[in-house]
């Protein structure tokens, strides 16, 4: 099934996720209608907050994504199609030693049409739990490590546009206030009898 997808300026979205203590047949009904729903939305990752719930929990699936990244899953380099779309809750990232920053272009399911370069660490290790509660360890880079970082970010209320230099804030900030009033009007009209 799939979910409505929280726009910018809605409060879920700055609201730190509590910790998933329980894994369950509806933690994983959730992630799998946040899959759908990142899927419709032709996305490669969503958080819970994204959806309305304020919870350590995000998706991603990168087997659609043109772009050149490397992974190791427990000690193990197995095929995506094995592992994604992949399930993370309670993420704990560690930046690589001595990996560069990269500069890349985001975009955001919260921020539909805006898009705005986004300096992110280049390599990264997760320590997360799937769906069932079995802890992993993820070392990624590239593509995979910013969507888990951008992920990860959602699940502590930041959000892409606050990783923005202000020059590249800038250029959005148009299209970001228009967002916000829409939310804000919206919530209005579902308030209003």
């Amino acid at each position: 099934m799939s979910l409505r997808i929280v726009h910018y300026n809605d409060p879920i979205l700055r609201k730190k996720g509590a910790r998933v203590t329980v894994f369950d047949a509806a933690l994983r009904k959730l992630a799998d209608d946040m899959v759908a729903t990142m899927h419709a939305a032709a996305g490669i990752g969503l958080a819970a907050q994204q959806v309305g719930q304020a919870i350590q929990l995000c998706v991603v699936d990168l087997r659609e994504a043109d772009a050149e990244f490397d992974w190791d899953l427990d000690g193990a380099h197995p095929p995506l199609d094995l592992i994604m779309p992949m399930v993370i809750a309670n993420p704990e990232i560690t930046v690589a030693h001595d990996t560069d920053e990269m500069l890349y272009e985001e975009g955001c399911l919260s921020f539909p049409k805006i898009r705005g370069d986004v300096a992110r660490p280049d390599e990264i290790k997760v320590k997360f739990q799937d769906g069932h509660g079995v802890t992993h360890t993820l070392l990624c880079n590239d593509l995979f490590a910013r969507c888990i970082l951008h992920e990860a970010d959602h699940l502590n209320g930041v959000l892409f546009i606050d990783r923005m230099t202000k020059k590249v804030r800038g250029t959005i900030d148009d299209a970001v206030k228009t967002l916000a009033k829409a939310t804000r009007d919206a919530a209005k009209d579902k308030i209003s009898p």
